[in-house]
């Protein structure tokens, strides 16, 4: 799936770039609606980002494109790989600015551990 965010000026840090909170946000959101979408009917929370890592500052104006794809399925967790780059009318082979793995846990209306199947 593939998601677009504008930066905007409530989005930027006391430096004038993007907070990595608001972005940590943007990627946690974008893979829960991934897992929404994927599983029907199923509700699930977020356990788990592996890596936080920031490779290039984000300036007010810039276009992000989160791309997220489903990594692996076990019985009660789902995680994807969320990829985020600078969109650009000019292919760009750096665009890169951040990835990571999100995890999710099936949960039950109880909010206990639940098969995804």
């Amino acid at each position: 799936m593939q998601n677009y965010q504008l930066v905007l000026t409530e989005h930027l840090n006391h430096y004038g770039y993007l907070f990595g909170g608001v972005l940590l946000k943007w990627v946690d959101e974008a893979a829960y609606i991934c897992a929404r979408l994927d599983h029907p009917g199923k509700s699930f929370v977020t356990v788990g980002m592996d890596k936080v890592s920031y490779k290039k500052r984000v300036e007010l104006g810039s276009i992000l494109v989160f791309n997220v794809e489903k990594e692996k399925t076990g019985k009660t967790s789902v995680t994807y790989r969320v990829q985020v780059s600078l969109a650009s009318a000019f292919p760009v082979d750096d665009s890169e600015i951040f990835s990571t793995m999100v995890t999710f846990v099936c949960i039950d209306k109880d909010g206990n551990k639940c098969p995804i199947e």
